[in-house]
């Protein structure tokens, strides 16, 4: 029916619009018939579907210039309304009504400044959010909650009925119940004191409700999985225990989920094994762990704990591939030639029996001739050797094919045991880093591509080409690093912009550059369509190699197992229905993933710096805005300069060539300038870093403290018994 309504009022020559014709129109005369369309309409209204003009006729929002989106506020008060990708009005702040961040509202323009469109919210839709984290405080006569959230700055008001034991200090969960005429809430989780160890990064954790624990239904449902593996299950796989397996982790991972074979073929081809952990074997679907991996979406690892997708029964044990242990796993053993390129490939259903527990560090030093550990691991010398080696053939064709090298370092914040930093250090990423890359990436193609040719429903990682405006943006600001791009950007290749990336190594600008074409590429996510991936340059890819930590990875062996071992095709059109949703699921955890993590780091950074307040650093400018510029350390800490503790001169800002210029002494400060930096300022709880520019007079105003008046304030008590207490009032500046 409504799809039947939108479709009639879509026609501008239509004009029988009340509601009474509306109902005629569809024949709902009858009492409740007519009560139902009236309800619908209502429905329909509150959706944002349909608006009603003022003589009461109904129209769709965009025939009376109304537009649906969602709300991006700024914490200074102003917004962003984006329609499409295209446009977006500006709101200002006294046009918001009651709306609120990431609120889906309806708007109507209302004027336009050159190109900019401004808009006024009309009626909030939906709300975008309900619940919120923040600290308890004592107000007047309720109590209230000052939540963490920068662009949510009313407080929400909790009675005493609605506290459940929380207490002044408290870092705690609110829900919104009422938002008219007070934002009034109830506090359903209490997370600590915010002086707890901890505290700080739950608390950022719950602002995106993510859960810590799992559900008593996932603990019940894996109660009744063995710590070893169901023997009767070994005749149904191919056994792979008597081959020389190794995984190769990070020293504090636990959640072991891939692992590696390798030797040559008499034909001097590579036969290499990627062996997965059979996670779906427990992980059955529509289960209460399925559910909660579906929600979860992804583990998210923190400065000083890791939030599994699964339960560590499962993580750390039964599907982790420890060593000198029988463990299930799914297998792609491939043969590849000379020239780089698999020839020939099995999906297999395995069992395997690690032999070593590596790590990225001890690798790296046995390729570099350790011998002390060389003699340790001596059985398993060869292979890493026979590794690099095939690695560095894979890696060469990847680099022929013109995938783009985003080799950048990446900072670890140190934390001690109750969360405090202690340093912030670069984790280089050495040679067996790269050949464990190289070994998935080529298994996830290998996966991908059979069965994109199978023509079965499947879940692909894909990356698009990136928009045209985004690609113009960063040709103009590479342009004065000394970098001039010419041709089309409409269809650019990978190969063409990994050249420029390549241009660069060895410069003091490279970091820079790959940074900002990094920033203009699209969003890699999940689809159920193959549309190929642009970073890599490859036509199939998938996501196939961390069923413990990627619910897409789960998912794919999932369909692996129906269409492959089971061949039961008859699930076909289920998973035709289900994976668009869940590659949609799936995309949007890992993008909150990615916040919580990124969030967490910031925080921690700040924290870090604000133990060196007055201390000086070199680093490099390596981002320009209209209010200052950013100047990174080498340790990838970034902190602000802003425009206006630039004392030496008053400053322009270029936007086309993307520099700040002095008025009167003609300085630029332009990007990948090295500058001598003094740390002024920190804020943990908003995340950012004050910098200002060694040599510069600094226009901070040291805070003086004048103790004048020591005594205590007397009280008096009224006729009536009550305290009246004496109020000095604050002098106003003359």
């Amino acid at each position: 029916m409504k799809e039947e309504i939108l479709e009639l009022l879509s026609d501008q020559t239509y004009t029988r619009r009340k509601i009474q014709e509306l109902a005629e129109h569809f024949h709902m005369t009858e009492t409740q018939d007519y009560v139902a369309f009236i309800k619908l309409i209502n429905e329909m209204e509150d959706e944002g579907l349909i608006i009603r003009s003022r003589i009461n006729d109904y129209y769709l929002i965009n025939q009376l210039q109304y537009y649906k989106g969602v709300l991006e506020l700024n914490k200074r008060g102003f917004g962003f309304v984006k329609i499409d990708e295209d446009r977006e009005f500006y709101i200002h702040d006294s046009n918001m009504k009651d709306a609120l961040h990431n609120d889906t509202v309806l708007i109507e323009k209302i004027k336009s400044h050159g190109q900019r469109e401004e808009g006024r919210v009309v009626r909030v839709l939906k709300r975008g959010k309900l619940r919120y984290v923040g600290e308890v405080k004592r107000g007047r006569k309720d109590y209230i909650v000052k939540t963490d959230d920068q662009k949510f700055d009313k407080p929400i008001i909790v009675d005493a009925a609605h506290m459940h034991g929380a207490m002044p200090g408290h870092k705690v969960v609110v829900e919104i119940k009422t938002f008219k005429p007070q934002i009034k809430g109830d506090i359903i989780k209490i997370i600590g004191h915010r002086n707890d160890p901890g505290i700080d990064i739950l608390s950022i954790v719950h602002a995106h409700d993510v859960d810590i624990e799992f559900p008593k239904e996932v603990y019940e449902q894996i109660e009744g999985i063995s710590d070893e593996i169901d023997p009767s299950d070994i005749e149904n796989r191919v056994d792979l225990r008597n081959e020389l397996i190794v995984t190769i982790d990070g020293d504090d991972a636990k959640d072991l989920d891939d692992a590696i074979s390798l030797k040559k073929l008499d034909n001097g081809h590579y036969q290499l094994g990627v062996h997965i952990a059979d996670v779906s074997y427990y992980a059955t679907e529509g289960s209460p762990l399925d559910k909660e991996a579906i929600k979860r979406g992804t583990s998210i690892y923190l400065v000083d704990r890791v939030i599994p997708m699964l339960p560590h029964k499962l993580s750390n044990g039964i599907c982790s591939l420890n060593p000198n242990t029988d463990r299930y796993t799914i297998s792609c053993i491939m043969e590849i030639d000379k020239h780089g390129e698999v020839v020939n490939h099995d999906i297999l259903l395995t069992v395997i029996h690690s032999s070593y527990r590596m790590t990225y560090n001890n690798v790296n030093k046995i390729l570099d001739g350790d011998q002390k550990l060389q003699q340790e691991y001596a059985p398993a010398v060869p292979l890493f050797f026979l590794m690099q080696e095939l690695a560095t053939l894979l890696r060469k064709v990847r680099d022929e094919r013109g995938a783009i090298d985003f080799d950048v370092d990446e900072a670890k914040v140190l934390v001690d045991q109750k969360g405090k930093p202690t340093d912030v250090v670069l984790r280089k990423r050495g040679a067996s880093d790269k050949i464990i890359e190289e070994f998935m990436l080529k298994a996830n193609e290998t996966v991908a591509q059979h069965f994109k040719w199978m023509d079965l429903p499947f879940i692909y990682r894909v990356h698009e080409q990136p928009k045209v405006k985004k690609l113009q943006q960063f040709v103009n600001i590479v342009k004065p690093l000394g970098y001039t791009i010419k041709g089309s950007l409409e269809h650019v290749y990978p190969n063409e912009l990994n050249a420029i990336i390549h241009a660069s190594k060895g410069t003091d600008e490279h970091v820079i550059v790959s940074t900002l074409l990094l920033r203009c590429m699209q969003k890699a996510r999940y689809d159920a369509q193959c549309l190929g991936h642009f970073g890599l340059a490859d036509e199939y890819y998938t996501h196939f190699t961390s069923p413990i930590r990627r619910y897409p990875d789960l998912l794919g062996h999932r369909l692996i197992r129906t269409f492959l071992f089971k061949q039961d095709y008859k699930q076909t059109a289920h998973f035709e229905e289900v994976i668009p949703e869940l590659a949609e699921q799936s995309s949007y955890r890992e993008k909150e993933a990615v916040d919580i993590e990124r969030e967490v780091t910031d925080m921690k950074m700040a924290e870090y710096m604000s133990e060196h307040i007055g201390e000086e650093f070199e680093g490099m400018i390596s981002s320009i805005t209209s209010f200052g510029f950013f100047v990174e350390l080498p340790n990838t800490i970034d902190g602000l300069v802003h425009i206006t503790d630039l004392t030496d001169d008053y400053y322009h800002y270029d936007e086309k060539q993307m520099v700040l210029v002095g008025e009167r002494t003609g300085r630029i400060f332009k990007l990948s300038d090295k500058v001598k930096v003094r740390v002024v300022a920190c804020d943990k709880k908003e995340r950012t870093i004050d910098f200002e520019v060694v040599g510069m007079e600094s226009r901070k105003k040291k805070s003086k403290i004048v103790k004048i008046n020591d005594r205590k304030v007397k009280t008096k008590r009224t006729k009536k018994g009550k305290i009246n207490r004496s109020h000095r009032k604050t002098r106003k500046h003359r």
